[in-house]
């Protein structure tokens, strides 16, 4: 079933958290030429991602509230009145949340809650997207990994995104607060953070390449990956958002066309001409969460929504070097 979304969003009252970031950002500029009423709620803690100038051209047209998830008292002021809620906001480093569990545990786990107990209160007839990630599957036990596959994370934030994705699924079935999760992969593109690889390697590749380095290449790059364009996540995420069929539905986000670590980054070397790669042992840290291959099947979200990936990886690569050449100030 595909929904007209631009027209179920036109003049509707949409908050984003974690939306001064990659995603979310994205996903405000979409809404704006939707014709949506936007509350932009991000915390702006640094080396998460939030960036202002990711809004730059519709700062007019979005509100913006600089405000952490955790905050139970800015919650339930913050989530009245609106029609919808993309809960984007997260900590995504898998390291990090190894070393530093309990922050992960905050952000991952209890604003979760804090969110779903906000609307509970003060606005149950939201519908929720929540952003889920491959990371909570852990190790796949078969290719390509659907929505029945077990969950078996191999690093604390897995088993907190696995929690946050759950919270939302008991609420809309005791609560009755519609809500869906998407389980997303490496998502690349624009206005995501440029200051750290903690995020997703890709990003990392692109800046390294760019800036003429040579770039190391954990084990022997074999390993194979899903990667989407971040335009084609967020057509996801508002598919998802704008049918009542996800209602209490968890669905997998995936490329359908998996790509080595090491081809994935040949071709972000071919599109930024210069750049250089070695390959090297895998550091013991990385070694133990490893999860090797790893591609999704899509066709549940696919099935519901009529959502399908657009943007190829070459050309996605293309967009994404240019616009980091054009905006590397804002970004490095």
């Amino acid at each position: 079933m595909i929904v007209d979304v631009g027209k179920v969003f036109k003049n509707k009252k949409v908050m984003i958290t974690g939306g001064l970031g990659f995603i979310g950002s994205t996903l405000a500029n979409r809404l704006v030429g939707h014709a949506s009423e936007i509350m932009l709620v991000d915390s702006l803690l640094p080396d998460y991602g939030g960036n202002l100038f990711n809004i730059t051209g519709i700062e007019s047209r979005v509100k913006v509230n600089i405000s952490d998830v955790r905050d139970e008292s800015s919650m339930l002021y913050l989530v009245k009145g609106h029609d919808y809620i993309f809960n984007l906001a997260g900590t995504l480093s898998h390291i990090d949340s190894m070393k530093d569990p309990y922050t992960d545990l905050e952000i991952n786990c209890k604003s979760q809650l804090t969110i779903l107990e906000a609307c509970r209160k003060n606005n149950p007839e939201v519908k929720i997207v929540f952003s889920g990630t491959r990371g909570q599957y852990g190790k796949a036990q078969y290719l390509p990994v659907d929505e029945k596959h077990p969950m078996c994370p191999t690093d604390v934030n897995g088993i907190n995104n696995m929690a946050g994705e759950w919270y939302h699924i008991l609420y809309n079935n005791v609560y009755g607060i519609r809500a869906t999760s998407l389980r997303l992969t490496n998502t690349y593109g624009p206005r995501h953070q440029m200051k750290h690889s903690k995020q997703g390697y890709l990003n990392w590749f692109v800046r390294l390449a760019m800036e003429g380095m040579e770039i190391p290449i954990y084990g022997d790059g074999a390993q194979r990956r899903d990667f989407n364009y971040v335009d084609d996540v967020v057509d996801a995420l508002l598919a998802a958002a704008a049918t009542d069929e996800t209602n209490g539905q968890v669905y997998n986000v995936g490329s359908g066309a998996p790509i080595s670590v090491l081809d994935s980054l040949k071709a972000v070397i071919k599109i930024a001409k210069r750049g250089s790669y070695k390959v090297i042992p895998f550091p013991e840290e990385k070694k133990k969460i490893e999860i090797g291959d790893y591609f999704a099947d899509h066709s549940k979200l696919s099935k519901a929504t009529g959502w399908a990936p657009k943007m190829g990886f070459e050309e996605g690569l293309k967009k994404t070097v240019g616009f980091y050449e054009n905006n590397k100030k804002y970004y490095w």
